[in-house]
């Protein structure tokens, strides 16, 4: 299967982002930079969530440490309600 690569200067152009700040979320694990032939890209499946992390970065001012809990916090609430559903299935096969 083919991965699709996103390059980073194209998206900071379009976007107006900076680079230190996409390579400050790779530091704090949150997005996984590719570098190829002296090229920055991410995983165009990595893509919302820089979108997300962007948003908040730049439209509400949440610093980099935020973002992170915030994504923690989310991905917690994610695989909870992933969980509940599954319970909830599994409650509808023993009622009937």
């Amino acid at each position: 299967m083919e991965r699709t690569l996103i390059k980073l200067s194209d998206y900071c152009y379009s976007r107006k982002a900076e680079i230190t700040f996409i390579e400050t979320l790779n530091e704090y694990g949150l997005l996984h930079i590719i570098i190829q032939q002296e090229e920055k890209y991410i995983e165009e499946e990595q893509l919302r969530d820089l979108e997300r992390f962007s948003d908040w970065y730049y439209e509400l001012d949440v610093n980099p440490a935020g973002i992170e809990v915030a994504h923690h916090l989310i991905q917690k609430v994610e695989e909870l309600q992933s969980e509940l559903q599954r319970i909830k299935n599994q409650l509808k096969v023993l009622e009937s």
